[in-house]
């Protein structure tokens, strides 16, 4: 997988790492960690601009994320349910994963669109609980792309930073998503404090 990446990103450049995170949107084992480093370290070597790179993945986050977006819109949450069910194994999606960002979603709404593209599995799936409950397109569109622009600067990044050692941050893979886990729990928190208190204010 990661020399599939790297091979299409050789070819056709952005428009692949763009391509790739597209698809890791949708189809979770391919891990947009790597393809992120590997867009950094093209970064270090002048082939692309930083800010082309994040603009590239980041509509690519945005175009996979629409995919599953309409995928929720069109369906009920039973039917969806059902295929993930029967077919979610071969994209990497189990029922589990589907009814914990249900849940995740009907509890914070808005700040999971935004907070959860930080958060692994989440960031795939909350497109489509977002679908289901018809959230304003723009709204989606533009929670979506900020919380995708955060992830994959911090990606890119470090991918650039290390340059040609690219591939010895994907054994961090896991810590990293742990500590952005984290954080984001903790922004939300803050955030669901504030909203509370300012509440408790208007009474």
């Amino acid at each position: 997988m990661v020399q599939f990446a790297v091979d299409l990103i050789n070819q056709i450049g952005l428009l692949g790492a763009g391509f790739l995170i597209a698809v890791e949107v949708v189809v979770l084992p391919i891990p947009s960690e790597v393809v992120l480093l590997l867009t950094g370290f093209n970064v270090s070597v002048g082939s692309f601009s930083f800010i082309g790179a994040v603009l590239a993945t980041t509509a690519g986050s945005v175009a996979g994320a629409s995919l599953l977006y309409g995928f929720g819109y069109g369906f009920s949450k039973a039917r969806v349910e059902l295929l993930i069910e029967r077919f979610g194994k071969y994209v990497g999606i189990s029922s589990n994963d589907l009814a914990k960002t249900f849940t995740w979603f009907d509890r914070y709404g808005t700040f999971v669109v935004f907070f959860g593209r930080l958060l692994p599995v989440i960031r795939s799936l909350v497109s489509i609980p977002a679908g289901l409950a018809q959230m304003a397109l723009p709204k989606f569109l533009a929670l979506t792309a900020a919380g995708s622009l955060i992830w994959n600067s911090i990606w890119i990044s470090l991918g650039a930073a290390l340059g040609a050692q690219w591939e010895q941050a994907e054994t961090w893979a896991a810590v990293i998503d742990y500590v952005v886990y984290a954080s984001a729990v903790v922004a939300v928190a803050v955030i669901a404090l504030r909203l509370w208190q300012r509440k408790q204010k208007s009474k």
